[in-house]
């Protein structure tokens, strides 16, 4: 099974032509690199360009983020439809960072469900910002699986990347345990199924959160996880193609 990777540039680089030399990078890495489909998503304003020079099919574009409506008065916003028409086929939706800015589970919802009318692949964040022994945590994920997929249908849900992100990890260098995520997986297999029905069972999960060159591989191999939504190694184009050699190397 070909590896999943997300590459979340978040709101780097600066320049536009930084961001060229970072995509030419990764596109390099990713033409040696079999058994890893690669996503990119840059900031919106590089997105259009970026796609424009891109003349392969080894990667694909994502946007970081959208408004659920196709138009109107929604300023400072980016709609689906303008992003799928710069070439995005994916689109994060609830992400740690997203959240914290004030995106609710019913905009998730909304969403998703707007990613999924217009053929986007959505990726939907959903983790933690801190854990305890009382196992708080399974509640709050929970709850951000229900507000997506208690609206779906098995067929949409297979539609559905799920990406698991454990706040407390994002942004540095260790990942939580692949025995933990393993954990995880089962939690949101069995949640989803809950909600659907074993038809669901077949969801895609990834793990986002200090994904680095050093824990990816160990993370595949054992967290129950078919990719991995990576973060500020990817605008590091030295770390992302080690990254992305290890992950072919282990997958081949």
């Amino acid at each position: 099974m070909r590896a999943l990777v997300i590459a979340n540039w978040k709101m780097n680089p600066p320049t536009f032509r930084e961001a060229r030399g970072l995509f030419e990078a990764t596109r390099k890495a990713a033409e040696r690199s079999r058994g890893v489909t690669l996503v990119v998503a840059p900031p919106v304003i590089f997105l259009r360009p970026l796609s424009a020079l891109y003349k392969g099919k080894r990667i694909a574009f994502a946007l970081q983020g959208g408004h659920w409506e196709k138009a109107g008065a929604q300023t400072g916003e980016i709609s689906m439809a303008q992003a799928q028409d710069a070439r995005a086929s994916y689109i994060i939706v609830g992400h740690s960072e997203s959240r914290a800015r004030g995106e609710t589970n019913e905009d998730t919802r909304k969403k998703v469900a707007a990613a999924l009318a217009l053929k986007l692949t959505p990726i939907l964040c959903v983790g933690e910002r801190q854990r305890d022994q009382g196992g708080a945590h399974f509640t709050i994920v929970s709850e951000q699986l229900r507000a997506v997929f208690g609206e779906l249908t098995a067929t949409q849900a297979a539609r559905v990347i799920v990406a698991y992100e454990p706040i407390w990890a994002i942004g540095g260098e260790e990942s939580m345990s692949p025995r933990d995520m393993h954990e995880m997986a089962i939690f949101i297999r069995k949640s989803i199924v809950d909600l659907l029905g074993q038809g669901s069972m077949s969801v895609k999960i990834i793990y986002g959160g200090a994904a680095t060159e050093e824990n990816a591989t160990a993370m595949l191999a054992g967290g129950d996880v078919v990719g991995l939504l990576v973060g500020h190694v990817s605008v590091d184009s030295k770390r992302f193609a080690a990254l992305l050699s290890a992950i072919s190397k282990s997958v081949v």
